[in-house]
Parts: C-alpha cells; structure tokens; sequence
C-alpha cells in the first residue's frame, strides 16, 4: 500500500466518494419506509407483505456484515467497496423494475447482501488515510453520513413517491452510486490495502443463512400462514432453532468462525450490544409502522407522511457529535439514563395517538425519541468496545451492527404481527360494543325512509369502526414497547468502567 499521504484535494474527494456511498446504505433502510402503502397497491399485495421489502434488505445486511473482514482481507478493503458500490447500484435499478413482490423481495435480499460491507469499509479506509490529528472529523464523516439518513430518507421518499411513483425511490441511487465508486477507485485505486488468501467458515456461514432465514420468513409469513399451527410454519420453526443450535456450537469450537461468539463473553461487549440492538428492535419498528399507519389510517400522502417521520431525525443529527465530544468527560452512564428516559417519554408519547391528531401531535413523539437516539448510540458503542483489544476491534464492531441490524430487521416483522393482531382483537370488541342489532334499532325510529338507508349507514359504521381499532392496535404496540424499555436501562447500569479501548481514547 502506498504510504505517501493523500493531499488535500484528494482526501476531500475520497471522503465525499465514502461518505455519499455510506449515505446511500444508511438511506435505504429509511426511504422505502413511507412507500410501503404505494408499493403494496402497485404490486396488488397487503400492506404487511409489503414491509418485506424493508425486512429482506435489513436481514441480508446483517448476514454479509459478519463477512466484511474476511471479503476484505481476500480482495483488498478500496476493491471490495467499489465493487459493492457498483452491485448495490445494480440491484437498485433490478428493485425499481420489479414487477411483483417476490421479484422485489429477491432484488432486495441482493441489494442488502452487497451492501453489507460499505458501513465497515468506510470506517476502516477513512481511518487508514486520515492523519492522525484528523481521525476525530474521519469518525464525524461516518456518523453524520448515518444519521442524516433518518432526517432526509423518509422526506425523499415520500416526495418521490408523490410526484413520481415508488421505482424511484431506487433509481436515485443509480447516478449517485455510480459517483461514489468512481470517486473512491480515482482516489484510492493505487493504495490497495494488503490482500491474502484466508481460510472461510463455509459450514458456519451456511448455518447463519439458514437459521436467519429461517427465521425471518417464518415472522414474515407467519400471520399469513397461522404461524405454527401449518406445516410451512412449524417447519420453518424447527429449521430456525436447529440450525441456530448447531451454528451457537459450530461457532464456539471453529478456529476462523465468521462469527466469533466468544466476544458475548466480554461483560461489556454484552451488555453494549444487547442494550442497543434490543431498544433499535423496538424503535424501528415504530418507524416502519407510523407513516404506514399514518397513510393507511389518517389519511396523510406520503410526503407528509415523510415529513412527520423526519422529526425523528432532527435531534440525532444535532446531538450525535455534541455526545462525541463529550466522551471521556461524563459519565456514560448518566448519559444514557437521560438516553432512555426519553426514549421511554417518546414512545409512550406514540402510545397516546388519536383519530383528530394534528401534523405536529404525530411528529412530537418522533421529535422526543430521536432526542434519545442522539444520545443512544455512540455511548453504547463506545461501552461495547471499551475492553476490546485492537486486533479484536474489527471483528468486535462487525458483530455489534450484526447484531443491531439483525434486531432491527426481527422488530419490524414482529411489529407489523402485534399491530394486525390486536386490530383484530379491538374490531371484534368494538363491533359488540356496538352491536348490529342496536345500529338498526337505530334506524328503526327514522321509518321507512332511514331504512332504505341502512346498507350505506351501515358502511360508514364499519369504515369509523376499523379506523378505530387501527388506531387502538397502533397505540398498543407503543405502550407494550415503553414498558420494555426501563429494564434494558438497568442492564446499562452493570457495565463496569472504565470505558476506553485498549490503549486508546474513548
């Protein structure tokens, strides 16, 4: 590798080539979110078959995050990105001429599959090639190129998807993958970083695609197939856990497992990975049910829909790089105490949605929780890692994203499953409440005229009476969350300090 330190000019180039890749990544996991409800009717399926477009992508991402070191180390960290840009440009073209949603689904699972190793691989090149002085602003790059993607996807999105049509949501990514290749491989094509063959864990590998899955289809077609009471869904349960069983022992006695397992072991990785991937579970998927609710139920288009989904990225972007700098300077803990509380506010706040809810009542919640968030993850990645020597950072980092993407991905799938069941359940209920037969006694008093009536009164009763139980299974699925919350809270509080990499800064 060429030692000779970039110049200005084209340090800024490569920064912009992987920062507006890494941008790319982060944006789709937030841009299709606000399309579901046109995406579903265009394809002629539900809107919950339609969230696995979201889930496909995020479960493929995780699986090829483990990968990253070792694609790296056979192909070199400046090849492996270009080629991922260019494949995840691809695969956004193949998304946006899907015709079905199997085909889609399909084109999702490639797209997440490609794209898995550009987080990492920015990191790592930005990192390699900044001075030393400037690695501080190289790590800012990463986190805001991340978390302005929650502020900006769901607003393009729904843009998009109102003055256009929902393809196009994918085809943006088209001139703007291809930049940020050509960017990166102009910039860095001649420092190549060291490439060797090394020894892949084929059998572990197949295993976690198996038992992810596995998984994974089973929570996505699980209300659709009645769960374990089919065939499909039972056999599906039992390929899940088996192949999870065999790979938690595979991994543990591998010597190059593509997941390596031992890192739970470390106190704090533990408690850092499950403190944030578990609450992201929960979060993300209120971000994939709101703007659906919020189209489906109250009637907003998408673009509105994407401006109230925004809120939830306002103070993500203005905290994540004040936490930064305070970092060795407060006690994390007490950080993360006011992390959590309002992420609890927030979410209970969602819990309390109602029919008459103006732009900003639904946008408030978001506003709080993305308050939480700005504080949320830097710390707990920082407590993940503090005990981590340097020749296990990597594999540690890609293990704490697999695992956060992962949940992500599950949470969403469960999500959309709590929020259809207790619909169900609140229709049910309301409809006694109401009673057909109190309706036309109703009517009865109104004579022959209001009894002609009937099959329209009886309409508009049916329509009020479904918006109301969307609305109840909506704010059920929030309250369960808040209350999930507070005990993850107290998992923060068994990290021991101090919380510094192994002969590093926090």
């Amino acid at each position: 590798m060429n030692a000779t330190p970039l110049s200005a000019s084209r340090l800024g180039l490569m920064t912009l080539g992987l920062g507006l890749g890494t941008f790319l990544v982060s944006l789709d996991f937030a841009v299709a979110n606000v399309a579901i409800p046109n995406i579903s009717g265009d394809l002629a399926v539900s809107p919950s078959q339609g969230t696995w477009a979201i889930t496909s992508f995020t479960a493929a991402n995780a699986i090829a995050l483990p990968l990253t070191g070792w694609l790296a180390r056979r192909f070199g960290e400046v090849r492996l990105f270009v080629a991922a840009g260019l494949l995840f440009t691809l695969f956004s073209l193949l998304c946006g001429l899907s015709p079905n949603l199997e085909t889609l689904v399909v084109m999702r699972v490639l797209q997440g599959v490609v794209s898995g190793p550009m987080l990492p691989l920015s990191q790592s090149l930005l990192l390699r090639h900044f001075p030393a002085h400037l690695k501080g602003m190289a790590l800012a790059v990463v986190s805001m190129t991340v978390t302005v993607a929650p502020l900006t996807g769901p607003i393009i999105g729904g843009a998009i998807t109102d003055n256009w049509s929902w393809p196009w949501i994918f085809f943006i990514n088209l001139p703007l993958g291809l930049l940020a290749a050509a960017l990166v491989w102009s910039t860095l094509r001649d420092r190549e970083t060291e490439r060797a063959r090394l020894p892949i864990d084929g059998v572990g590998l197949a295993l976690l695609m198996i038992w992810v899955t596995a998984l994974q289809v089973l929570l996505d077609k699980g209300q659709e197939i009645d769960w374990f009471a089919s065939s499909f869904g039972l056999a599906l349960g039992i390929a899940a856990a088996v192949a999870l069983v065999v790979f938690v022992i595979w991994e543990l006695g591998d010597r190059h497992p593509v997941v390596d397992l031992t890192l739970y072991g470390d106190r704090n990785f533990f408690i850092g990975a499950m403190a944030t991937s578990l609450p992201w579970s929960i979060l993300f998927a209120g971000l994939v049910v709101f703007p659906l609710w919020l189209q489906t139920n109250m009637g907003y288009t998408p673009t509105w829909a994407g401006v109230a989904t925004a809120a939830f990225g306002v103070f993500i972007m203005l905290l994540t790089p004040v936490v930064g700098r305070l970092l060795g300077r407060i006690n994390l803990k007490y950080l993360l105490t006011l992390s959590f509380s309002l992420l609890w506010l927030g979410t209970y706040l969602g819990s309390r949605a109602n029919t008459d809810a103006t732009l900003w009542d639904a946008a408030l919640p978001r506003l709080v929780q993305g308050a939480g968030l700005g504080m949320f993850f830097v710390p707990l990645l920082t407590i993940a890692l503090s005990n981590m020597p340097p020749q296990r950072l990597a594999a540690a980092t890609g293990l704490f994203y697999f695992t956060r993407t992962l949940a992500g991905s599950i949470g969403v799938s469960l999500g959309i499953t709590v929020w259809d069941r207790r619909e169900t359940l609140h229709h049910a209920r309301l409809a006694e409440l109401f009673g057909s037969d109190a309706l036309a006694r109703m009517w009865d008093y109104g004579g022959e005229r209001m009894a002609s009536a009937l099959p329209a009164q009886y309409a508009l009763a049916e329509r009020l009476l479904a918006r109301q139980a969307n609305m109840l299974g909506f704010n059920d699925l929030f309250y369960a969350s808040c209350w999930l919350l507070p005990p993850l809270l107290l998992l923060v509080w068994l990290a021991k300090p101090p919380f510094v990499a192994a002969g590093g800064r926090p």
